[in-house]
């Protein structure tokens, strides 16, 4: 599969909506296109599946690793992959977007905000070409696509400023319709805010689809896994357990590649509860992230987290990340000052603020073995929250942080009964998951 990695010249400049304006325009073209995100995010990659009709592959070069990263790319499908960035390209120690383009050798296409520029538009993309070489980083920049522009001479000023070897793909036209609603975590839901399929086709018209597919290239072979280094068995058999995983608006931050991982070695079968769901008949709860901040009312109310709570206090292995984490705590209070009773698994009580309280690459290592993890094993991860956890003197912790926040500044993954904890999201590339199915099979 063909690819090409769409960078930014910032945060802001209008990536994901530069993005989803390529799907469109290369699938109107009549390609196949699979989404992929560079970095750990979740909302973006929802609204790259809205207008894909395919989940977006996550590729992080920290939570993966290269082998890891490549191999959750060719794991796509279509003919053509698009890689939306994250932030500017070089930004990022753990995994730049001009890290994610070197590790995969695709070409990157510059997103450049051009809405009070010409001649300026090419003197920035020739640096961010330039710079690459500085820094010693394989990274080539193949051209531009030119963000908020207008037709006539503003494009074509922009066109005749562009060197030779610099391809010019393309503008978006400024469109108060190309707006995706934001909140706290960044950008709303591609479900909640899907961009009108008109206004895509409008700004698709104005893309070069055929020179952007010819300028995509197919990355490496990956490695085969190495378990030594990941945690992971090169091929890990099925195993005799039956898996529920949270599925609705409050629990919707979840990589494709976990669920996958879950349906090749276990059943699985997911519930909602905000809607009031029975907890399934099943040997282990998933509890990804997501917006239980949100859903407060309808979660007390239902009843399923207070049904959770009871099981795991029978012995039902619950793992929960951030929100889950959240959700499994004693109770949840808004930035508003509403609360909630949670499922009560967890000696914790958890509040909102208005600014994060978290954001980085996260390294753990386990102090005892967890669900997720074997006594001194080492898992790479990811968090971003506006919540704070009030835990219990005599909570017991699973994991040190090495790198990152954790729940309390040294410690992450709260553990009680058989459940586990944490603000940390991780990738199945890290070994956890594959852990967490063998620690609660039959």
């Amino acid at each position: 599969m063909n690819g090409f990695v769409l960078g930014g010249v910032s945060s802001g400049v209008g990536k994901t909506v530069a993005t989803l304006s390529i799907i469109q325009a290369l699938e109107d073209a009549g390609h196949e296109v699979q989404p992929a995100k560079a970095g750990p995010d979740f909302i973006d990659p929802s609204h790259h599946e809205a207008v894909a009709g395919r989940p977006s592959r996550t590729l992080d070069l920290w939570l993966c690793g290269e082998d890891g990263l490549r191999r959750n790319y060719a794991r796509g499908e279509g003919d053509i992959c698009v890689v939306e960035g994250v932030m500017g390209l070089y930004d990022g120690d753990g995994s730049s977007t001009a890290m994610v383009a070197e590790a995969l050798d695709v070409p990157v296409v510059l997103v450049v905000d051009a809405s009070a520029g010409m001649e300026s538009v090419a003197a920035t993309a020739l640096g961010f070409r330039e710079y690459a070489t500085r820094i010693g980083r394989d990274v080539e920049v193949a051209g531009i696509v030119a963000q908020r522009a207008h037709g006539g001479r503003h494009e074509q000023g922009i066109r005749d400023a562009l060197p030779d070897d610099l391809e010019y793909f393309g503008r978006i036209p400024p469109n108060g319709d190309l707006e995706i609603p934001d909140r706290h975590l960044g950008l709303e839901m591609g479900e909640e805010a899907a961009l009108p399929r008109e206004a895509l086709r409008e700004a698709a018209e104005t893309l070069e689809a055929e020179r952007l597919a010819a300028v995509a290239s197919e990355p490496p072979t990956a490695e085969p896994t190495d378990a030594e280094s990941t945690g992971r068995e090169s091929e890990p058999e099925p195993v005799d357990a039956r898996i529920a995983v949270a599925s609705d608006a409050a629990f919707c931050f979840r990589y494709p590649a976990t669920i996958e991982r879950f349906r090749e070695r276990a059943d699985l079968v997911t519930f909602s509860p905000v809607g009031g769901d029975p907890v399934p008949d099943c040997d282990g709860v998933y509890l990804p992230g997501g917006y239980p901040e949100l859903h407060v009312d309808d979660l007390e109310a239902a009843g399923t987290l207070a049904e959770l709570g009871d099981l795991a206090r029978d012995g039902l292995p619950v793992f929960g990340e951030c929100g889950g984490l959240m959700a499994m705590s004693r109770s949840l209070t808004t930035a508003d000052g509403e609360r909630g009773e949670m499922a009560g698994i967890l000696p914790a009580d958890v509040t909102m603020h208005d600014r994060y309280q978290a954001l980085d690459h996260v390294e753990l290592e386990a102090v005892d073995g967890t669900l997720t993890a074997r006594a001194g094993d080492s898992i790479r991860g990811h968090e971003f929250h506006y919540s704070s956890a009030d835990v219990d003197d005599d909570a017991r912790f699973a994991f040190q942080t090495v790198r990152g926040d954790g729940i309390d500044g040294e410690h992450d993954g709260l553990t009680e009964y058989e459940s586990l904890g944490t603000y940390v999201h991780v990738h199945p590339e890290s070994g956890a998951f594959d852990r967490f199915l063998e620690s609660i099979s039959r």
